[in-house]
Formats: structure tokens, C-alpha cells, sequence
């Protein structure tokens, strides 16, 4: 047995036992210390925190982590590193376990830095220019978070513990509370990948797939929506931050939407899904449903995981190409796979029944039932819900059901049945996972009464996006309207790449200045010259042992010929 299978075996186990803790001690919580060292007065204690969340949230991850790496076995089995490649994952899983069950700050911030860099070095697995450009993109990115994460360990000095779970439910409205709430903020801004730090996310599909298909389900982009609900009591200390942070998220979701319908990289639209669900959970989050929001992140977590694993299977079979508009035939020649991506899409559209459905018709409902925020929300928020379908049905007219444009040499087929076993696992959660993760979440039926119009128009927007797709199906052809800039600015994520190169440019070369006047103050002025007088002081003791040595010489011949004279 290689390492694949029994860690895929190992991993599924633990979502097993996870699973039924959270069955069996639902209403308990556990505070778990460790004293991994005592001297004197000081001790450094490692302090665990389980609850139905912890419990519910370390199942999914595993299962998916089970899933995905059974699949890599087969996926990437001509990779001559792969057990490199394996250990890195079981790392990167490791570092979102230790943030998931840590309730100080000082441990979250070993696991949040964990998957930043091992993040980087994933994406950068295939050692050529664009990995290299995309990683440095990714982890510089990533590091103005982890900033952020730092000052609020040290602002939160001023409480007297690190242990955020302890002193949350008594939190007042001051200066202390807005500061922690506001780098808190920046830090899970920059992890899911919030406007203006949106751009390092569909950069980092330059990773294998395995690696996208964890990264953008339940590991790095999911950690700063899960560490916004563990500080969901701070929400309610500053109102103008909750104001700016739910404007921020539903213009993620609306630029990405926009922009996954002018996209034709396969890899990249799904990117941008993962984006649109990550601002549709931000904003379910700062209108208060902070549970309604982790029931999303589960289901997303599922039908994202299995969207991701499809997609690589549809790229390697056709020969490492992903321009959707050279794609093809799926259904014909890949049947089991054709299914299993169109139910991946259909749970991201929340299709009746999907996965998806359960936890995105709550939220559109529970949104139309509140009547107390700014009804430009709830448009741009219907908006961005029938952008996702209208990219969704065209992905599927593209890959799914169109003939082959041009690029027919594929070696498409259904033979590998490591990768049936793992697609059918999460496949088998898909259609059954949404009302079983209700009924645990939900014990008490959660349900929202409104109007027949109000209850029919999330399914009438699925419905009106499926027309509209088959229209940006048959504009995607022309190529006139890129020449647009009108429509350069929304293909290309509102020129948000383009402004973090600059930035990071402009970083890179003010710390150069910075490094230079550091090296003139310090190794100028003080080392080198200690190096040069002490090189001085050896160059004169060369030269007195060379003098030495030429006098020993010019005695020796006089005295040579003071000899033969005398002889």
C-alpha cells in the first residue's frame, strides 16, 4: 500500500469519528489544555476548543482531504515527486486543523502562516515562470494578513489573554474592541481574497489540481470566514465597519460574477465562483446569519471540492489544454464524469435538492424576509446569484454538451476507477449531504415564511440565467467586443490584477531603498569599515614579512659574494 491510500484511509476514519462526537456530544463543549513546558512562573500551554462547529467543520475537511488525495494518487501518477507532493497536503491540512481547534490567537497564528507557506510552495510545485510569478503574488498578498494578524495579538495584549473565546461574550463598544475588530477584518479580508486583494486568487490556479480542489473548498480560502464566526460578538462594536464590510463582499461576489462570464480559462471560472460564494458568505456573515453562513461553507466546501476534481480530469484527459472553447463531447465519450460535473453545477446554481440549495434558497430567503437594510444589497446580491448561473449553464453548454470546435485529440474516457471511487464519495454527499447537514446544524426545522412571488423568484433567477447563458454562449465567438475597454475593465477583474502588480512593485523597490540605506548605515559605516582597518592592518604585516623576506635574500647574496671575494 502506498502513502496515498493510507492516508486517504486515515483521513476518512478521522471525518468518521468527528462526525459521530458531533452526533453524540452536540451540546458539550470541551476546553482542552496541554502544558507542553513549566519553569518557575512562566509555562507554555497548548489549549484546544471543541465544539458542534469544531466537530462538524474537522469532518468535512477530512472527508474532502480522504477524497482528494485518494484522487491524486491516480490524477498525478506519473509525478516522479509525488510523495513530496503528499506530504506537503498532509501539511497543509495539518495547518488548518491547528487553526480550526485553537481558541488563542498565538495558535492560530502558526496554522494561519502554515498555509500561507506551504500554499506557496504548492503553487509554485511546477518550477516555471508563471508558478513563480503566481506564488510571489500569493504569498506577498497573503503576508499583508498576516500583518494584520500580529497587531491584533498584540493589541489584544490590553485584555490580558490571547484566549479570544474567554472574554468575547463580555466584549463593550470601545476603542480596543473597533481596533481588534478591524485587523481582524483586514487578516480574513486577504485570505478569502475580499476587494481590493481579489486578484491573488485566481493567480493561484497555477497549483496542481488536488491543491486547487482543497485550497478552494475547505482549507485557505474558507480560514478567514471560519475565524470571522468565531469572532461573531465583536460584529456588534462598530457599525461603520459592518456598513463597509458588507459593500466589500457583495462587490466581490458581483466583479467576480461579471468576470467568470467573459472568462474561457475552465480552471479560472471556477476560480471565480469560489470567489462569488466567498462574498456571498462574507455578507450572510455581516447581516448577522452566522450560522445560515457556516452551513453554506460546508455545502459550498462539497460541491467546490467535486467542481475542482471533474475539472482536472476533464483538463488532463484533453491533453493539458483548458481553453473551454476548444472543449467538447464530455457527455458522449466521459459519461460518469459529465454527470458528476453538472451536479457540481447544479449545486452551485442551487439547483431543488442539490447540496447547494439547501443552504443558498435559506439564505435568499432569510434576505427577503429582513426588511431593515438598504434594498441595493438584496439587488446586487440577486444580481450576483443570477451571474453565477448564467457562467455556470455556459460552462456546461461549453465543456458538456457542444461538439468539438477544433481541438478533437483528447483521450477522454471513464476507465480510471481510483478516480470514479473518489468522485463518487463526494458525489454520494452532494445528493444526500444538504438536508442531513440541515437536520444536524438545524435541529429545529428553520423556516421562512413569505409570499409566492418572494418564494419563487430565487428559482425564477435560476431559470432567467439559464436563458441569458446561451446568449454569452454564442458571444463568446466574437471577438470584437474584447477590444472594448469598457469590457476589458470587467474581464479583467476591474484591472485588480494589474494594480497588485504595481503595488507590489512599488513595495518591492521602496524596500530595496530601505534595504540599501540599512546596509550604508549599518554595513557601511560600521562593519565594512571594521573589515577594511582590519584588512589594512594585515596588509602591513605582509608587507613587513615581504620586506623581511627580500632583506633575508639580498644579505644572503652579499655574503655569497663576500666568500668568493675573499676566496
Amino acid at each position: 500500500m502506498n502513502l496515498c491510500f493510507i492516508l486517504s484511509v486515515i483521513f476518512f476514519l478521522f471525518s468518521m469519528f468527528f462526525l459521530w462526537l458531533n452526533l453524540v456530544y452536540m451540546n458539550l463543549i470541551y476546553f482542552i489544555e496541554f502544558n507542553i513546558l513549566s519553569m518557575n512562573s512562566c509555562s507554555i500551554v497548548m489549549t484546544m476548543y471543541f465544539d458542534w462547529m469544531t466537530y462538524m467543520f474537522l469532518s468535512v475537511v477530512f472527508f474532502i482531504s480522504s477524497s482528494v488525495i485518494f484522487y491524486s494518487n491516480y490524477y498525478m501518477m506519473n509525478d516522479l515527486s509525488i510523495n513530496r507532493f503528499i506530504l506537503m497536503v498532509f501539511m497543509f491540512v495539518f495547518s488548518m486543523i491547528l487553526l480550526i481547534i485553537s481558541p488563542n490567537l498565538i495558535s492560530i497564528l502558526l496554522g494561519w502562516d502554515g498555509l500561507g507557506l506551504i500554499s506557496y510552495c504548492l503553487v509554485i510545485y511546477y518550477q516555471n515562470i508563471k508558478s513563480f510569478n503566481a506564488g510571489m503574488l500569493t504569498i506577498l498578498m497573503n503576508r499583508v494578513g498576516d500583518v494584520a494578524l500580529l497587531m491584533s495579538i498584540a493589541w489584544m495584549m490590553n485584555f490580558g489573554s490571547w484566549n479570544y473565546i474567554f472574554f468575547l461574550s463580555f466584549v463593550t463598544v470601545n476603542f480596543n474592541s473597533s481596533m481588534i475588530l478591524f485587523f481582524i477584518l483586514l487578516a480574513c479580508f486577504t485570505k478569502s481574497a475580499q476587494i481590493p486583494f481579489s486578484s491573488w486568487l485566481p493567480a493561484a490556479m497555477a497549483a496542481p489540481t488536488p491543491v486547487s480542489s482543497l485550497v478552494h473548498s475547505s482549507t485557505l480560502v474558507t480560514a478567514g470566514v471560519y475565524l470571522l464566526i468565531r469572532f461573531k460578538n465583536l460584529f456588534f462594536v462598530n457599525n461603520s465597519l459592518i456598513f463597509w464590510g458588507v459593500l466589500i463582499s457583495v462587490l466581490t461576489m458581483l466583479m467576480s460574477g461579471v468576470n467568470a462570464n467573459f472568462e474561457i480559462d475552465l480552471k479560472k471560472i471556477i476560480a471565480l465562483s469560489t470567489l462569488s460564494q466567498l462574498g456571498f458568505m462574507m455578507s450572510t456573515l455581516f447581516l448577522g446569519g452566522f450560522n445560515l453562513a457556516f452551513f453554506h461553507l460546508l455545502t459550498h466546501a462539497l460541491f467546490k471540492a467535486l467542481l475542482f476534481m471533474c475539472a482536472g480530469a476533464i483538463i488532463h484527459n484533453f491533453n493539458n489544454m483548458q481553453d473551454i472553447r476548444l472543449m467538447g463531447c464530455v457527455s458522449k465519450y466521459s459519461p460518469f464524469m459529465a454527470v458528476c460535473f453538472m451536479f457540481a453545477n447544479f449545486s452551485l446554481c442551487g439547483f431543488p435538492f442539490m447540496v447547494g440549495f439547501y443552504s443558498k434558497d435559506l439564505i435568499l430567503e432569510s434576505m427577503l424576509f429582513m426588511n431593515n437594510f438598504n434594498i441595493l444589497l438584496v439587488v446586487l446580491i440577486f444580481l450576483s446569484t443570477l451571474l453565477t448561473v448564467c457562467y455556470t449553464f455556459r460552462l456546461i453548454l461549453f465543456v458538456i454538451l457542444n461538439n468539438y470546435n477544433f481541438f478533437s485529440l483528447n483521450f477522454l474516457n471513464d476507465d480510471s476507477w481510483g478516480l470514479n471511487l473518489s468522485l463518487i464519495m463526494l458525489m454520494i454527499m452532494i445528493i444526500f449531504g444538504g438536508s442531513s447537514l440541515s437536520w444536524i446544524i438545524f435541529p429545529m426545522t428553520k423556516m421562512v415564511f413569505l409570499p409566492v412571488y418572494f418564494k419563487i423568484f430565487p428559482l425564477g433567477m435560476i431559470c432567467l440565467g439559464m436563458f441569458m447563458s446561451g446568449g454569452l454562449f454564442f458571444l463568446s465567438f466574437n471577438l470584437k467586443f474584447k477590444k472594448n475597454m469598457l469590457m476589458n475593465f470587467f474581464s479583467l477583474m476591474w484591472f485588480l490584477p494589474i494594480l497588485s502588480t504595481l503595488v507590489i512593485k512599488i513595495g518591492v523597490k521602496l524596500s530595496k531603498g530601505f534595504y540599501k540605506i540599512d546596509q550604508t548605515w549599518i554595513e557601511f559605516m560600521i562593519s565594512e569599515k571594521i573589515v577594511d582597518l582590519i584588512k589594512f592592518q594585515v596588509c602591513k604585516i605582509d608587507l613587513m614579512f615581504f620586506s623581511f623576506n627580500k632583506l633575508i635574500n639580498l644579505f644572503s647574496i652579499l655574503m655569497f659574494f663576500w666568500i668568493f671575494f675573499i676566496i
